[in-house]
């Protein structure tokens, strides 16, 4: 299933744990480890720390200047199973003013005892002009290149207003639809150039300080397939120490291609602790 609006968003490749000469040769493979155990807590306190984003809440515009960054990951095993897994991933922010831009990228790549199971190229720009607090102006320029999905090539390119509908504190609920044109090719070779309408929903709320929700539901219609991805997750602090999130994501196509499924469904727990 193409998830077309989608960022790239990869693991960052963890710095190695600092620890005396002794303690690094007690145990074979602690380095390892711990390298591992960081790559656990750094993707979970990346999910917790999108919901209490600032840029979340309040009046959605970003600083002047650019931001952003970019990462890498790699990994591979051999044994009984050789496998090898690389990913690359990067967002960049431009605020000036009332226009924001934003630009992702990302690549995923992974083989098992010589046979490629993943091979997968995306980007995507996006623009908002902000006439008021709550009233914008978007235009969205998406590619995706998939070799094991319905779609080998997904793009779309579309504009069309935003609204802000809730914008608190503690809380937003960001709605924005419009018309635009999609182009894909399946794994068939078979080509098609259409119109299309994307809805998008982004739902923030800071249910306490400890508790946060997010839902973000994009759907995509066109004559050919009509495309729905909607991630759920709820995070929760439970004290300085420990925090959990559960994650619960639904990817569907209304017109796969024979021996694919409609629908993906991907249910995710992720828990820290610390001291």
């Amino acid at each position: 299933m193409t998830n077309l609006i989608k960022l790239g968003a990869v693991s960052a490749v963890a710095l190695m744990l600092a620890a005396p000469a002794f303690s690094q040769a007690a145990l074979v493979g602690t380095e390892a480890l711990d390298d591992r155990i960081d790559d656990i807590q750094e993707d979970v306190a990346d999910e917790f720390d999108k919901s209490v984003d600032a840029d979340r809440y309040g009046a959605n515009q970003f600083p002047d200047g650019w931001t952003g960054g970019v990462s890498l990951g790699f990994a591979a095993t051999s044994g009984n199973t050789d496998t090898a897994d690389l990913s690359v991933g990067g967002r960049f922010r431009y605020g000036n003013g009332p226009w924001n831009h934003t630009f992702g990228f990302g690549a995923e790549f992974g083989e098992s005892d010589g046979v490629k199971s993943k091979e997968e190229v995306f980007s995507v720009y996006d623009v908002n002009r902000y006439f008021t607090d709550r009233f914008y102006v978007f235009g969205l320029a998406s590619i995706e290149y998939d070799r094991f999905a319905t779609n080998e090539l997904d793009a779309f390119v579309g504009v069309g207003p935003g609204y802000r509908v809730v914008a608190t504190e503690d809380a937003t609920w960001r709605v924005q639809a419009g018309p635009g044109v999609r182009f894909t090719r399946d794994q068939l070779g078979n080509e098609e150039t259409e119109g299309a309408g994307l809805l998008s929903s982004r739902v923030y709320y800071k249910i306490s300080d400890t508790v946060f929700l997010s839902n973000d539901t994009d759907v995509l219609f066109s004559e050919g397939s009509n495309l729905a991805t909607n991630d759920i997750g709820v995070n929760f602090k439970v004290s300085d120490k420990l925090a959990t999130r559960v994650g619960y994501r639904t990817e569907y196509n209304s017109e796969p291609l024979a021996g694919y499924k409609k629908s993906d469904n991907t249910l995710g727990v992720s828990l820290v602790y610390g001291f």
